[in-house]
């Protein structure tokens, strides 16, 4: 069953690489020219698709305009069956959106593998609201298959600007086995990594062949890193406050 995994994923990113791949350089070439503008990434993902938003931020040889949308009710920390009950709250994204300071300039990347649920959803169209150019990275077997949740009757890749297709199955586990009942072994974290840090290696290649040099995190385990990383989070953190919170 390892090997099999790993010829699971194997298959998942190269399909998402041969049918993805035009969607994924047109979200790099758009990051790009946010970031150019001065205008942040932001992220969003509820339960598991959280990670994905902490996956980008901080990150060693990450670009450093990236701010995750982390609210911690929808995460798992905090109770896992009330986070997914809260998900499938109609209204409840209002209430921490509200809050959050998205402009017109900035890119707003929703991550849900089912995109069935109202939250995520709504996080999109308020998003969508301010002018930003707004993304889902979601699964469209589910669109296929299964019934959104949202009263509008449509699924988060039916209310952005641009979709693109994970390649989950319809319950994430790829994996099967006649001694077990159900299936097992989720995909969905593993290639929505890939896919994230694909658009951001793709962004950095636009900024530096169009002259502009990529604002890049070096690894605070690096010596010399600390100068190059300080100068910028003064710069960008008015706009990310997670990068400085609690100092």
């Amino acid at each position: 069953m390892i090997t099999t995994y790993f010829e699971k994923i194997q298959e998942k990113l190269q399909a998402v690489q041969t049918t993805e791949a035009d969607k994924i350089a047109r979200l790099a070439q758009k990051i790009s020219s946010c970031i150019q503008q001065d205008g942040i990434i932001h992220l969003f993902g509820c339960g598991h698709s959280h990670i994905l938003s902490e996956e980008v931020f901080y990150r060693a040889g990450g670009l450093v305009p990236i701010n995750p949308i982390l609210v911690e009710p929808l995460m798992l920390h905090e109770g896992a069956v009330r986070s997914s009950q809260l998900e499938k709250s109609e209204g409840y994204a209002a209430d921490f959106m509200n809050g959050q300071d998205i402009q017109n300039q900035d890119v707003v990347i929703v991550i849900s593998t089912s995109g069935k649920n109202p939250v995520p959803i709504e996080v999109a169209l308020l998003a969508k609201e301010t002018g930003a150019y707004v993304v889902s990275i979601s699964s469209f077997d589910y669109v296929e298959n299964e019934t959104s949740r949202h009263q509008s009757g449509k699924f988060l890749s039916e209310v952005v600007d641009l979709a693109i297709n994970n390649h989950s199955v319809v319950g994430d586990a790829v994996l099967t086995d006649e001694r077990v009942s159900v299936p097992f072994s989720p995909s969905s974290t593993v290639v929505g990594a890939a896919i994230l840090n694909s658009v951001m290696a793709g962004a950095i290649e636009h900024m530096v062949e169009e002259g502009f040099e990529p604002p890049i995190f070096i690894s605070g385990n690096v010596d010399g890193s600390n100068d190059h990383n300080e100068g910028l989070i003064e710069k960008y953190s008015r706009r990310i406050p997670l990068l400085t919170k609690g100092l």
